[in-house]
């Protein structure tokens, strides 16, 4: 069984027992968070789609990691403009739990 959920604006395939990262979502390690926001569901090979779904998606937070260091680097030729300036996008780390 299978799932396509919608977490912070993007889809997601889940599957129960998962671990997945995902954009930061508030809440500590532990948490139990749930997604209602469910667009398709296949169970033993029966497809539901649309306002037909009746389920949600369960999980427990894990924890938060960074991402790899993003650089944007401006400059303008013959001026002497230099400008670097970088990032790490904060990611959650989640734990499928159920999907009913």
């Amino acid at each position: 069984m299978f799932a396509v959920v919608k977490i912070s604006g993007q889809q997601f395939k889940v599957q129960e027992g998962q671990n997945l990262y995902v954009p930061h979502i508030e809440g500590k390690a532990g948490d139990k968070v749930e997604f209602p926001d469910v667009l398709l569901v296949d169970n033993a090979g029966n497809l539901t789609i649309g306002s037909d779904i009746k389920v949600k998606v369960n999980a427990e937070i894990i924890g938060d990691i960074q991402g790899d260091k993003v650089i944007a680097f401006k400059m303008k030729r013959r001026k002497g403009f230099r400008k670097k300036i970088g990032h790490r996008t904060v990611y959650t780390q989640i734990k499928i739990g159920k999907i009913a």
